[in-house]
């Protein structure tokens, strides 16, 4: 196991390398002079950019400020802003922010999405198993823009004037861990729609395997049959799923951020791409691609307890 981890996190180098390579390139090729983004509709001063060009290797070619850049990281420091901000001070809090948000979707779509497919499953062909396959095309066709404006309308809003009960925030941090549950759902509408197909699938799929019709005609209870033996080995590609799905929520949070007003990392990412403070950009990706290879990584540890006949060398 230890070897098959060290192997894991070898392979991960070049990922990291080709991923943040590809993101420092694509953002220092934007048209437009950063430096002028800084001043706005003023002029900037030529002695100012040249010192700034000089500060943050703006005249040297790309490679020579990826390398600079990967030194760096490496040495924990992602750099600092144009306007001389530290990039880890402007991580703080806002990753938490959107940790706690990712989280929350996270468990929505682990909770609402292996329910929903495995009712599914066992009422197959039944009008249960057809409303369930609607209703996930449904939350699939709301775009998160709609359903998030919408839900904070009605269950944050029209809620809180007909009952005078303020059960979920619309907007901020200031309530704790009630401020996620609303943008927390939202964020997780789409997930939980493919999550709900895939689990219906792989558990239909295992249920009609050889050993599962053996255990029922053997007498074994149902609920032991569907628990221990068609459940357990249908997770894999769930686990796989939601595995790489965390990724996804934390980088594609920008739309919710925005709507319930929540200072997080996306928002921040919004923010950075406008106003052109590429290290910012970078940095916030490297973080993301470290979150998902590590989640990953997890993910491929957890089938060996998923799946006893997986083992690693």
């Amino acid at each position: 196991m230890g070897r098959y981890v060290l192997r894991r996190l070898l392979q991960a180098i070049p990922v990291l390398l080709g991923t943040t390579f590809l993101i420092f390139a694509i953002v220092y090729a934007l048209p437009g002079d950063p430096l002028q983004a800084l001043a706005g509709e003023k002029r900037v001063d030529p002695v100012f950019a040249a010192a700034m060009r000089e500060q943050f290797h703006l005249n040297e070619p790309l490679i020579v400020r990826y390398g600079y850049y990967i030194r760096d990281i490496v040495s924990g420091n992602f750099g600092t802003t144009f306007r001389g901000l530290p990039v880890s001070t402007i991580f703080e809090g806002k990753f938490q922010v959107t940790f706690k948000l990712a989280m929350t979707a996270l468990i929505f779509e682990a909770i609402i999405g292996v329910g929903l497919g495995l009712w599914a499953a066992l009422r197959r062909g039944k009008w249960e198993d057809k409303a369930i396959l609607a209703f996930t095309l449904l939350l699939v066709s709301i775009p998160t823009l709609v359903s998030g404006f919408v839900l904070q309308l009605v269950l944050g809003v029209k809620l809180k004037q007909s009952t005078g009960l303020a059960l979920f925030p619309v907007a901020g941090v200031g309530d704790g861990m009630r401020s996620y549950l609303l943008p927390g759902f939202v964020l997780a509408t789409v997930s939980i729609a493919y999550l709900t197909r895939l689990t219906r699938t792989s558990l239909m799929e295992t249920l009609r395997a050889d050993y599962v019709r053996t255990a029922i005609a053997k007498g074994m209870p149902r609920r032991r049959v569907l628990g221990r033996h068609a459940l357990r080995n249908s997770l894999i590609p769930m686990v796989t799923y939601l595995g790489a799905d965390l990724g996804t929520l934390m980088g594609g949070a920008v739309i919710t951020e925005t709507i319930f007003n929540l200072p997080g990392i996306g928002q921040q990412l919004f923010q950075s791409v406008y106003l052109r403070e590429n290290p910012v950009v970078v940095g916030i990706v490297t973080v993301l691609v470290l979150i998902y290879i590590v989640a990953n990584l997890v993910v491929d540890l957890l089938y060996a307890v998923l799946d006893p006949r997986i083992r690693y060398e």
